[in-house]
């Protein structure tokens, strides 16, 4: 008896470690592609951003820069940037760079 009360712990644990975290994030992301919209700016698994131009029910076609339109499969979007994210990102221009001819 004793031996199966801790068989029965040893599961307990796995799932809650283990398995619920994983359903749980499973969930959100079959959330975050079922409410994708026109318009969405996302990043695919591969790290193109680009602008939902259309949607189907297993393809998206992104908008990745002035006349390049892509095709991708909706499993292959990784994330929805969100415009506070955009802003939060600083410019190639903003960076703090230096220059070794202006140190000597």
């Amino acid at each position: 008896m004793n031996n199966f009360v801790l068989l029965a712990m040893f599961f307990a644990l796995i799932y809650f470690m283990m398995i619920r975290p994983q359903q749980k994030q499973q969930k959100k992301r079959r959330e975050m592609l079922s409410n994708l919209r026109k318009g969405d700016k996302v990043i695919t698994i591969g790290g193109i951003e680009g602008v939902i131009k259309t949607i189907n029910e297993d393809r998206i076609v992104l908008d990745v820069a002035k006349g390049v339109n892509i095709t991708f499969l909706k499993t292959s979007i990784g994330q929805v940037i969100e415009d506070d994210e955009q802003d939060e990102k600083p410019l190639l221009s903003e960076a703090n760079t230096t220059n070794d001819d202006d140190e000597r």
